[in-house]
């Protein structure tokens, strides 16, 4: 005997439930077929003993993942549910929603969604048996003309089953990203110093504590360039971490000989985004995050494409430095400010130390830049040194003339 109905909530069958495209031409059930369909709810069990050798094939690729009294006892709601609906007799309210329990129960237990259905799918096999072992000669007529109804109802579970296991796998999608989300967080803001927080966020991130890692990071607005990009890193297989962090948005990228730097940086070529230098350890990725951030913060506003910090040091110096930057500007190249010097004079000379700075360090190839005699980039020179007092070919000088440059340079751009 199958088990009583719990409780005496219960909603009526789904198949006589309102008018449907194509009603007229398939009436419910007739009387004979779901006389039969209400007999066969007295051998539950039978049936499920049936359908289990019938679904064994199919089942063997994910046994280890539910229980068998899991297995048998949602066989039987199901069964039960669509006796009832071909028998046209009420369902009890924890039996009409056992579609959706099991796709999101199955869902959660990592069943494969193709396997799930195939197996609903055998029902149909196995009820269809049942009747027709039921059925007289004189009753196949009938039954065959039932035969959609009964299908029909299968169709209805396995919709059910789809849907739930869907929606079950988009919400887990979604709680499994706040978790990664929250160990990134948790591990940036560590510092990388706890070696539990970094072994933790390995393994919810799907890293390697002792791996190798790359860190990009673009600033507000070019996170959607980053988020495509890490996109294509994942569909190739790359473990990788994309999110907000504060206003920038971070790409942690874990390389190897599959992977390379090289690789990930060919990703990025059209993501204009600062790269850090290449880490090693799950630990130094705070800090690599830091640089990749600090590099994204100094692009230049028509970047197309990442910059290195390797590229971006100077730059980054100075935006650091903060008021300190607009200070050395102040200081050293304050003598170049009218009226002590005319504009076009002190432009000249602002472009020979630029271009000397940025070339190769020798008077006669900035000369040949600025199209001029060797001669007067060296008048140029030690004008300059008379209004700055500093001689860019001292090296220490020099070092300072070019901070200050980029600091008037970001000021002016400010």
């Amino acid at each position: 005997m199958h088990t009583p109905a719990e409780p005496p909530a219960a909603v009526p069958p789904p198949l006589p439930a309102g008018p449907r495209p194509g009603a007229a031409a398939f009436p419910p059930p007739s009387r004979r077929v779901a006389e039969l369909a209400g007999q066969c709810l007295d051998n539950i069990d039978g049936l499920i003993g049936i359908w289990l050798d019938v679904v064994h094939p199919v089942r063997v690729s994910y046994a280890e993942l539910v229980p068998d009294e899991d297995f048998r006892g949602s066989a039987w709601q199901a069964f039960e549910l669509l006796l009832r609906t071909v028998a046209r007799l009420p369902v009890p309210a924890h039996i009409a929603g056992v579609s959706e329990r099991v796709g999101e129960r199955r869902a959660r237990q990592g069943v494969p969604l193709d396997s799930l259905l195939e197996a609903a799918r055998l029902d149909f096999r196995v009820v269809w048996a049942a009747l027709v072992e039921r059925a007289s000669d004189a009753d196949m007529a009938e039954l065959v003309a039932s035969a959609y109804a009964v299908w029909e109802a299968v169709e209805r579970h396995v919709t059910g089953i789809m849907k739930a296991y869907q929606r079950a796998v988009l919400e887990m999608g979604r709680l499994e990203e706040d978790e990664r989300r929250m160990w990134l967080v948790r591990l940036l803001e560590s510092e990388g110093r706890n070696p539990t927080v970094v072994r933790d966020a390995a393994l919810a991130l799907g890293f390697s504590a002792g791996g190798t890692f790359l860190c990009a990071a673009a600033p507000a607005g070019g996170g959607p360039a980053l988020r495509r990009a890490a996109g294509a890193l994942r569909a190739m297989g790359a473990p990788v971490q994309q999110q907000a962090v504060a206003s920038d948005a971070v790409l942690v990228v874990e390389v190897g000989h599959r992977f390379t730097p090289r690789a990930v940086r060919a990703r990025l070529r059209e993501t204009p985004c600062g790269i850090s230098p290449q880490v090693s350890g799950l630990d130094a990725v705070p800090r690599a995050v830091v640089l990749a951030i600090a590099t994204a913060r100094v692009l230049p506003p028509d970047a197309t494409g990442p910059r290195p910090l390797e590229d971006s040091w100077l730059d980054v110096l100075v935006h650091r430095a903060g008021d300190f930057g607009r200070d050395l500007a102040a200081d050293v190249l304050g003598g170049l400010a009218p009226p002590r010097v005319a504009p076009a004079e002190a432009a000249r000379l602002l472009e020979t130390v630029r271009t000397h700075l940025s070339g190769t360090g020798s008077v006669a190839d900035t000369a040949a830049a600025l199209f001029c005699h060797r001669n007067t980039v060296q008048h140029r020179f030690t004008r300059f040194a008379e209004l700055t007092g500093r001689d860019v070919r001292h090296p220490q000088d020099a070092a300072l003339v070019t901070l200050a440059l980029r600091a008037h340079e970001q000021a002016q751009r400010d």
